[in-house]
């Protein structure tokens, strides 16, 4: 379950950096908008596609402490993420989260 979340504050992330034109200079939590945007197609409806190696590899190099702050941010649905689809990305990147997330 704690897995679910460190993925679920992910793609809020890339949410609102994507909707928000982030600088391409701008990095949360290790992850910069590229890497967010390489993960945005993995995490909403209707078609789904499997994570890219680019957005994998973005998240392997988030700190995932730092993600999982904003693990309770009730923003989520506000962005068109799938809470399903977000909570498998790291699984399907072949991840583990921190122990305190």
């Amino acid at each position: 379950m704690e897995g679910k979340w460190v993925a679920l504050n992910l793609m809020v992330i890339v949410l609102m950096a994507s909707t928000l034109n982030v600088s391409k200079g701008l990095s949360i939590c290790n992850m910069d908008e590229d890497g967010f945007s390489a993960c945005k197609p993995s995490v909403t409806e209707p078609n789904p596609i499997d994570p890219s190696p680019k957005c994998c590899k973005a998240i392997t190099g988030a700190d995932l402490n730092c993600l999982c702050s904003y693990k309770n941010s009730p923003q989520l649905p506000l962005f068109g993420i799938d809470p399903i689809l977000a909570t498998s990305l790291p699984a399907k990147c072949n991840l583990t989260p921190p122990s305190n997330c």
